[in-house]
């Protein structure tokens, strides 16, 4: 077994082929799928009407929506090509102290044909976003999905980096004893930044116009950027159209009368007090400083 870190792709082309146009209004239904559920316009609405600390909340659940429509999408786009199997549930995979200092203490090359029992334990973890094995070429990628990476600093990248390497070393066993005797001779890891920033393709950190490489389908990076751009579109939208109903439901009320007195509203000496106010001497200048006589 290999687990390593992705190394750069070259240029390449695959047989299977994606058409965004086709996939229009599958992506359309599956953004809507995950609006429905946390970012609807209703929901907006009641946030708005709740106040700040609902609508905060609100705001906080764009950022774990997209992460699960980039998700749910790669997951889609895997699906077109039969050889490879998409693992997304109980990948709780353990990352054990022995495993911690093989990766942290050693070249990748030392590492890359060990690996552990899965069943080994530990009181650390990770949990990958997605396991995608090739069944044809036997090599298994260890997928770490980021809607960004502009807030994460070096050192937290490379631990990131090696915890997925160690976990990468229970997959092998893991594929075997629960995933009906899957067999993988390579783990790789990758973490995909769909802000296509920050990249770094021999070290792992790859922008999601890769993902072609990543499930062989041309034109698989296209459309995760289109379905991207729609949900950010869409939640837009959503916002906008409850900010103005609410907008709407709250505005006051105009008055229909004049603002304008009448005669018959002013109190009697009224009149009198502005005329001699009117009438006062006002002397208009530039401000001076204390103790500067005046010309």
């Amino acid at each position: 077994m290999t687990a390593n870190i992705i190394p750069a792709v070259a240029t390449a082309s695959y047989d299977l082929t994606v058409d965004l146009e086709d996939m229009r209004p599958a992506l359309d239904k599956l953004v809507s799928e995950v609006l429905d559920t946390a970012l609807s316009g209703a929901m907006f609405r009641r946030a708005l009407a709740a106040g700040m600390d609902d609508i905060a909340s609100v705001m906080r659940a764009v950022p774990a929506a997209e992460g699960r429509l980039l998700e749910r999408g790669i997951s889609f786009l895997a699906k077109r090509n039969h050889d490879l199997v998409v693992l997304t549930d109980n990948l709780r995979l353990p990352v054990t102290k022995a495993a911690a200092e093989l990766v942290a203490m050693n070249d990748a090359a030392l590492v890359k044909s060990l690996s552990l029992d899965a069943d080994s334990g530990g009181r650390k973890s990770y949990t990958p976003d997605l396991l995608i094995i090739n069944r044809s070429t036997k090599i298994g990628h260890l997928v770490d999905v980021k809607r960004s990476l502009s807030s994460y600093e070096v050192s937290r990248i490379a631990e990131l980096k090696n915890r997925m390497l160690a976990a990468a070393l229970v997959v092998p066993d893991l594929l075997y004893k629960e995933h009906r005797r899957l067999h993988v001779e390579e783990v790789r890891v990758v973490i995909l930044n769909a802000e296509n920033q920050r990249t770094d393709i021999d070290g792992g950190v790859w922008p999601l116009t890769h993902l072609d490489h990543l499930l062989e389908i041309m034109g698989a990076g296209e459309v995760m950027a289109h379905l991207r751009n729609l949900f950010q579109r869409r939640v837009e939208a959503n916002w906008m159209s409850a900010l103005n109903e609410h907008r709407l439901d709250t505005a006051p009320i105009l008055q229909t009368s004049s603002s304008v007195p009448s005669d018959s509203d002013v109190r009697p000496g009224t009149r009198e007090v502005a005329s001699s106010v009117s009438r006062a001497r006002v002397s208009i200048g530039f401000a001076r400083a204390p103790g500067i006589a005046r010309a």
